[in-house]
């Protein structure tokens, strides 16, 4: 008997393939991978063809394609892909989704590591208070909107990110130097510094408007109703920085870019 003759029955498929006989009467209940033959005691008896199509079963839920997926695409002429490659495309946003949320809720972790690092003891008030703000923060932007913004970070990558942070505090820094010592909105090196902070903004941004519309709304919305509570998370994790100099920066800017118009 050659090896194309050769029929399994149900223990030996889910011996040799590791699937159990369980999830074999499954796959046969829904159509996926039914027994090709019965014995005529009504005993399932399985072909090559068989294990071969439960083969690639397995193989494409490996890939992270569900049982009505798996079955669309091997029920497909054996020459059309087309099929599978639009489910692999939509695999492989969802998974560099999936990356781009972990490396957001990685850096929150790590942030919050931080906080605790900095105090032989840190006060639990402290420390759930900016728990809550990552709660009020997720309040104001939705999953989708977070979606956005992790998917913009990973485009910009890490190092990118890095160095807009940095810049930030750089700009912060220098334009409170600026304000503290009474200079002038209208000075070119105010302005110059207006021009800078705008840059920043826009190239983060996600380029798609209606988007970047969103996402403007949604923090003008938690300023206007958590501002407090947010400059007061910053100058914690800010020496130089005192609760009261964020807000008094953000409207000097302002006054300097309506001096420009």
């Amino acid at each position: 008997m050659t090896e194309n003759d050769r029929r399994w029955s149900i223990g030996e498929v889910a011996k040799a393939t590791g699937v159990t006989i369980r999830t074999l009467y499954h796959y046969e209940e829904i159509g996926l991978v039914p027994a090709s033959e019965r014995t005529a005691s009504g005993h399932r008896r399985y072909t090559e063809a068989d294990l071969r199509r439960l083969y690639r079963v397995r193989a494409l839920r490996g890939l992270g394609l569900s049982l009505e997926e798996a079955g669309g695409v091997l029920d497909r002429p054996g020459d059309d892909l087309t099929a599978l490659r639009a489910l692999l495309g939509a695999q492989l946003a969802e998974l560099d989704l999936r990356a781009a949320r972990i490396v957001q809720l990685k850096e929150q972790i790590s942030g919050l590591v931080w906080l605790l690092d900095q105090e032989v003891m840190p006060d639990p008030e402290r420390f759930m208070a900016t728990l809550e703000l990552h709660s009020v923060y997720e309040s104001y932007f939705g999953q989708e909107l977070r979606d956005h913004l992790a998917r913009r970070r990973a485009e910009l990558g890490e190092e990118h990110m890095t160095a807009v942070r940095d810049g930030w505090l750089a700009m912060v820094r220098e334009g409170r130097r600026y304000m503290l010592d009474g200079v002038p909105v209208e000075d070119p090196r105010v302005q110059a510094l207006t021009a800078r902070w705008e840059a920043m903004v826009a190239g983060i941004q996600t380029g798609d408007r209606q988007v970047d519309e969103r996402l403007t709304a949604a923090g003008m919305e938690l300023w206007r109703n958590s501002g407090a509570e947010v400059v007061e998370a910053v100058a914690r994790q800010i020496d130089w920085l005192d609760a009261d100099d964020l807000p008094a920066f953000f409207g000097y800017l302002e006054r300097a870019r309506k001096a420009r118009e």
